[in-house]
C-alpha cells in the first residue's frame, strides 16, 4: 500500500512506498529497463452494508523510480494531499520513494457498470469536490438522517418498500445513490441533485431539496 498518491498532469500515477518495500526494491533493481507493473484499486462503502465493494479499478503500465529534477516536482504534487516532507528524508535519509506508473490500460468496474478508460482521460479528469467529505457526510446521513434516507423511496414511483432498510451508498456532485434492502433483496437508486455542488454548503441545500421533494411526494 502505498503511504500517497496521486496524478500528474500528463496522467502518470506518482506512488510514495516504503523504501524497503518490493516494488520499490524492482524499481531500483530494474534501473531505466521496462518494468511492467498493475495497480489494483477496490472501493468500499464507508457505511454498513450488503455487499460493500462498490467498484474496483486496474491500471497498468510501467513503473519506474523518480530522480533528480523531478522529485521536487512530484513530491509538490503529493504534498497536495498529505505532509510528506518527513517521509521523503528532504532533510536527512530518505525513508521512502517515488515511483512513477507510466499508465497504458486502465479497466473500471463499479456502480455505473464495467468500461476501459483511456489514459488521456486520467490526465485531464478533475476529482470530484466530494471526495474529501464523501466518508463523514455518508456516515452522517446513514446515523442521523436514516429515516429521511428511507423515505427518498418515494420518489421512485409506486413500490412496495414495507419493512426496506435504506444506506446512503454513494455521494458525488450529481447525486446519491441509496441502497435499499429488504425480504432478501435489494436495489440501489440514484436521486440526482438539481445541479451538480461544488461544497458541503451546495450539499446541504440538495439535500433539502431532494427531502422536501420526497415530502410532497
Amino acid at each position: 500500500m502505498p503511504a500517497a498518491r496521486t496524478v500528474t498532469p500528463d496522467g502518470d500515477v506518482i506512488l510514495l512506498v516504503s523504501g524497503e518495500s518490493a516494488a520499490a526494491r524492482a524499481a531500483a533493481y530494474a534501473q531505466d529497463d521496462d518494468l511492467t507493473a498493475v495497480i489494483e484499486i477496490t472501493d468500499v462503502a464507508p457505511v454498513s452494508v450488503p455487499h460493500r465493494i462498490r467498484g474496483r479499478a486496474r491500471l497498468a503500465g510501467w513503473l519506474t523510480q523518480v530522480r533528480g529534477d523531478d522529485r521536487a516536482a512530484c513530491a509538490a504534487l503529493l504534498a497536495e494531499r498529505r505532509p510528506v516532507g518527513e517521509l521523503l528524508g528532504l532533510h536527512g535519509r530518505p525513508s521512502f520513494v517515488m515511483l512513477r506508473l507510466e499508465v497504458g490500460e486502465i479497466s473500471v468496474d463499479d456502480l455505473w457498470g464495467a468500461e476501459h478508460v483511456e489514459p488521456e482521460d486520467l490526465a485531464t479528469v478533475e476529482p470530484d469536490p466530494m471526495v474529501n467529505h464523501e466518508t463523514e457526510l455518508l456516515q452522517h446521513l446513514a446515523a442521523a438522517h436514516h429515516d429521511r434516507i428511507a423515505d427518498l423511496c418515494a420518489l421512485l414511483g409506486p413500490r412496495e418498500n414495507a419493512g426496506m432498510t435504506a444506506v446512503p451508498l454513494a455521494l458525488d456532485r450529481l447525486g446519491l445513490r441509496v441502497r435499499f434492502t429488504g425480504d432478501g433483496s435489494s436495489f440501489d437508486a440514484r436521486f440526482d441533485f438539481p445541479a451538480p455542488v461544488r461544497d458541503v454548503c451546495d450539499l446541504r441545500r440538495a439535500m433539502h431539496h431532494l427531502f422536501a421533494a420526497a415530502g410532497h411526494q
